[in-house]
């Protein structure tokens, strides 16, 4: 079954792809949550203007990303984590908690998915990542794991 994506599905595809599906997953799951529309010819018309629209919010919502990016530029942010006496610690740090301490230290909600890891991250140390909260605005933050 062919569906439209509304957003990024993972294992499936990004946001306004159109993919083959099995049809019980896109009946059960994606249609019902709101995640896929079924990619019928009007389905297929009305995606220019989904695209469209949301193109319009995104560029509505980049002062508010400029204003993410300038609170950010120079702080180092810092992440907590159990480590052995060589430094390395147990387990890795992940999207999920440096979104957790955007939102502790700093008051900024970045959902996971925005934080791109270049690595695994397994030392302590300093790092640096990027942000993609909009196409236009590059955030690049720097942050260190210390141990707790």
């Amino acid at each position: 079954m062919d569906i439209i994506l509304l957003d990024d599905v993972d294992k499936v595809g990004e946001k306004h792809e159109i993919v083959t599906v099995k049809p019980g997953y896109a009946r059960n799951y994606l249609i019902p949550q709101g995640l896929a529309l079924v990619a019928n010819d009007t389905n297929r018309g009305k995606l220019d203007d989904i695209k469209r629209k949301e193109a319009e919010e995104l560029a509505a919502r980049k002062a508010e990303f400029e204003e993410i990016a300038a609170k950010l530029v120079g702080q180092v942010l810092r992440i907590g984590a159990k480590a052995g006496t060589s430094g390395k610690i147990f387990g890795s740090v992940t999207n999920v908690q440096i979104s957790a301490a955007l939102k502790d230290q700093f008051a900024i909600e970045v959902d996971r998915r925005k934080i791109k890891l270049p690595e695994e991250i397994k030392v302590l140390g300093e790092y640096s990542i990027d942000l993609d909260l909009h196409p236009e605005v590059p955030i690049k933050l720097t942050f260190e794991v210390v141990e707790e």
